[in-house]
């Protein structure tokens, strides 16, 4: 046997082993890099940093001016435009996501999104909709609109509608992606200590470990994780702790909350190694979003921004008002939003604005902060092919 009939024989051994395990074969495109995974639909868990209108259709409406720089109209969105999760869809060339709990012109085709604002991944905390209310949510979702469009696929009249509903050929094609876990934290911080909430982490994570498990066995097969961002680095999380002497950053951002989301991010990425040994058909990618986030904020002027600790809309000095309000306090108005939100990394002091997040998006969607690294795009190959 030659040489070249030994590499032939091998690359034949591979993709059959590949394709008994379900996996992608890795596909090479006309440049010499993998070929892109043309995922045909997303389905996002949540909480307010991916939140596309679940919390304005389901409790409370979000009000302008969320939604002026780029929809021009409120979106349901806590920022002034889009989110990352906005960004991931037109990386993938895909709609931007309906909330599942949205009832009004929603289009499911390419996947619906179930993070809601306050989410935590486990209860109590600022939402009723926690992780496992999200994964419930979507295991309903799958099975009725399954059933729905096989019914309507053996009517020999489709109604116009069906165009609207997933295939279900698709939910085990789709990308599964999560951003979830900062509220665990921001919640025990006000109503525990920094000690509790350490020590939760791991229950934390025991929790996100069985949705992932409950997924994979619907058939998702694709997972795209989100560390947590640097909570302490947050405008409002900064006001109400820098009075407390030595607890700031030398970036000043305050640093025991920063040192826990850190650890969580530690526990975080040992979950997920420890899923991909556990479910071997599956393919995960980690994304450091922690990492660039304070890079932004530590980098702030020099990439074109304002101080990251000053904010666009609502107020937390002297008076608290959210933003989308208005009050006036011994004669000053408070609520006005600024003239330039592109200028500001921090949207309401909680949330990021379109520029910040489109400055993160450009930093996580090509696959430099992951593991394994590779782009969104490519997010299908498994990663002992790689």
């Amino acid at each position: 046997m030659t040489t070249m009939d030994s590499v032939r024989l091998t690359c034949v051994l591979v993709l059959l082993v590949v394709a008994l395990m379900g996996l992608p074969a890795l596909v090479w495109g006309d440049g010499g890099g993998l070929q892109r995974c043309d995922f045909p639909a997303i389905y996002n868990f949540g909480d307010s940093n991916s939140d596309t209108g679940a919390i304005s259709a389901a409790l409370s409406e979000v009000h302008i001016p969320n939604g002026e720089t780029f929809f021009g109209h409120p979106s349901g969105r806590f920022c002034d435009g889009r989110l990352i999760i906005d960004f991931i869809a037109e990386e993938l060339k895909l709609q931007y996501l309906n909330a599942y709990l949205d009832s009004l012109g929603t289009n499911f085709r390419h996947g619906a999104n179930f993070a809601t604002g306050g989410s935590s991944i486990i209860p109590p905390g600022y939402s009723p909709f926690h992780l496992g209310i999200q994964i419930s949510q979507f295991l309903q979702f799958k099975s009725r609109t399954t059933a729905l469009y096989n019914q309507l696929s053996s009517n020999r009249k489709t109604p116009p509608f069906k165009s609207s509903l997933p295939r279900p050929k698709d939910f085990s094609k789709a990308i599964y992606t999560f951003d979830i876990g900062q509220n665990d934290l921001a919640y025990g911080f006000q109503h525990t200590t920094i000690e509790q909430v350490r020590l939760s982490i791991p229950n934390i994570l025991t929790q996100f470990s069985q949705a992932v498990n409950q997924l994979y066995k619907e058939g998702a097969r694709v997972f795209w994780v989100h560390n947590s961002g640097p909570i302490g680095c947050l405008p409002y999380n900064v006001i109400y702790d820098k009075s407390k002497p030595g607890n700031l950053d030398q970036i000043g951002c305050v640093k025991p909350q920063n040192e826990v989301a850190q650890e969580f991010n530690r526990q975080l990425k040992d979950r997920v190694f420890k899923l991909r040994a556990q479910l071997p058909n599956a393919v995960f990618t980690y994304v450091d979003v922690y990492s660039a986030k304070y890079a932004l904020i530590s980098n702030a002027k020099s990439e074109g921004f304002v101080d990251p600790f000053e904010f666009c809309c609502g107020s937390f000095y002297g008076y608290h008002i959210d933003c989308g309000k208005k009050a006036t306090v011994n004669g000053t108005i408070y609520g006005n939003p600024c003239h330039n939100p592109s200028n500001h990394i921090s949207w309401d002091g909680i949330h990021y604005s379109e520029a910040a997040n489109l400055w993160i998006a450009k930093r996580i969607l090509n696959g430099s902060l992951s593991d394994t690294p590779v782009s969104i795009g490519e997010a299908c190959y498994h990663h002992n092919n790689l």
